[in-house]
């Protein structure tokens, strides 16, 4: 179940989703910019991500991993277009096979072939005392279909759920 505090929107184009998460903002800037934290909290429920590598400054590239429950390897990978810590990433977004090159979403079976090949994700985080508001903007959805747009709300809400209990630990 997704935080009390979260709030998603659809736009045309894009996903937005504003969560208060309970900890500090430059706890959850580190999440989101350091790989052995992020490897805790990526992917949705039941997944884990066993492979994240990063270089965080404006034209650096990052690589993710997320495996599903079954052993299935989802891969993605972006550049850094804005870096502002501890306040602000803008990446691109794209499927990736296992060597890190962009392909298209149809790679991973029962993905959409019409899935586009470029997302941008932009994440910001307003500090309110001891709690971060972080508002997640995933665009560039263009052929997106409603269930790999509901999938990708999910997911993300999923992914959230695991970085307040992992903040919660930290």
């Amino acid at each position: 179940m997704s935080g009390a505090e979260e709030q998603v929107h659809f736009g045309e184009d894009e996903l937005i989703i504003t969560r208060v998460i309970g900890a500090p903002r430059e706890a959850v800037w580190k999440a989101w910019t350091e790989p052995e934290r992020m490897k805790r909290w990526m992917g949705p429920k039941d997944y884990t991500t066993p492979v994240s590598e990063m270089d965080v400054r404006v034209g650096g590239r990052y690589f993710n991993c997320m495996r599903s429950p079954e052993g299935v390897d989802y891969c993605s990978t972006g550049e850094f277009l804005e870096v502002d810590p501890p306040e602000r990433l803008v990446m691109t977004d794209a499927f990736a096979d296992e060597d890190g090159n962009v392909v298209q979403a149809a790679h991973y079976e029962g993905m959409d072939a019409n899935f586009p090949l470029e997302l941008l994700i932009a994440v910001q985080l307003q500090d309110i005392g001891d709690r971060t508001r972080l508002t997640l903007t995933h665009s560039k959805l263009g052929t997106a279909s409603e269930s790999d747009r509901h999938d990708m709300q999910q997911g993300w809400s999923e992914s959230f759920d695991k970085l307040e209990k992992e903040l919660a630990g930290a």
